[in-house]
């Protein structure tokens, strides 16, 4: 495997700060006051639509707050043809929102027209990281700018594996010279289900690439748990991202929540944690400014 500390560092974006996943219920207190939010990540999805009520609120907090883009559809992993009316409709959105970058998972989504709705997992072979490299270099040759890849939470292993999942990413991101998203939950529950040690997770994986942090709760079913964004974090998904903090730096930190939201109040709790705990590991993020262009990638392609 390649030692991540003997590459060149690629540039990367600013840090942010600590933001949230931007979520409809939210949207009135957002608008009508100034919650203390550095910055938020929506869901592609949601806005690659014409125009409309959530296109229009859309702009009105892009006006007031940096906005980055996270996918689920994107399938990168899959051998089924890249979507190319989606790859367009999220350029087309990425033109529109100018996000300091954009992301996905590192999965597969469906195949031979169908979708499973569910973050599908790759097997760590030599054969797998070439193809994903490939179309990730696709990727960001239409977009015309690098993008982020997050480590999904997995329930299944492969016998046929060849390497470590942390190996296998920091191979992904030096070859296809694409950026990370560290989803620090998802590390925990992966860890948990397949009897890994979180912590080498942490250490083996590049600094330099990652671009992002994701928090979230999840559900723990005693033999197994279930990465479902519905809980509070807990103490140890809060220990593990200061071990990361400390290891990685300023990196852009949100919380993520898609299901029993609660009011914002209680998620800005959670985001003032994750800001002492940053404070406690020394980590101090540089004041951004909002003009910052997007990470751009060397050239620029049209996929035929």
């Amino acid at each position: 495997m390649t030692n991540p500390a003997s590459k060149p560092s690629p540039q990367k974006p600013s840090p942010l700060g600590f933001g949230l996943g931007l979520r409809p219920p939210h949207y009135p207190e957002i608008l009508g006051g100034d919650p203390p939010i550095d910055w938020f990540e929506i869901l592609s999805e949601n806005y690659m639509v014409p125009g409309g009520q959530p296109m229009r609120i859309l702009d009105e907090i892009n006006e007031k707050y940096p906005l980055v883009m996270h996918g689920v559809s994107m399938s990168i992993g899959s051998t089924a043809p890249l979507d190319m009316d989606y790859l367009r409709d999220l350029k087309k959105l990425a033109q529109r929102v100018k996000p300091k970058w954009i992301s996905d998972h590192i999965c597969w989504t469906g195949v031979h027209g169908l979708n499973m709705h569910d973050l599908l997992p790759l097997p760590m072979t030599q054969e797998a990281l070439d193809h994903l490299v490939e179309r990730i270099k696709q990727v960001q040759d239409f977009l015309g700018q690098r993008i982020a890849l997050e480590n999904a939470s997995t329930y299944v292993t492969f016998k046929d594996d060849e390497m470590t999942e942390w190996d296998f990413i920091n191979e992904m991101a030096e070859q296809a010279d694409c950026l990370l998203l560290l989803d620090i939950n998802n590390i925990y529950v992966s860890a948990f289900n397949h009897g890994f040690d979180p912590h080498t997770y942490i250490d083996t994986i590049n600094p330099e690439r990652v671009v992002q942090f994701h928090l979230a709760g999840h559900q723990n079913n005693g033999t197994h748990i279930v990465d479902t964004h519905d809980h509070p974090i807990i103490k140890d998904v809060w220990d593990l991202y200061g071990r990361a903090i400390k290891r990685f730096g300023p990196v852009s930190t949100m919380i993520e929540r898609d299901d029993n939201i609660p009011p914002l109040g209680e998620l800005l709790e959670e985001l003032e944690m994750a800001r002492k705990i940053a404070d406690q590991q020394g980590i101090q993020f540089p004041l951004f400014e909002k003009q910052d262009a997007p990470h751009m990638s060397p050239k620029t392609e049209t996929l035929s």
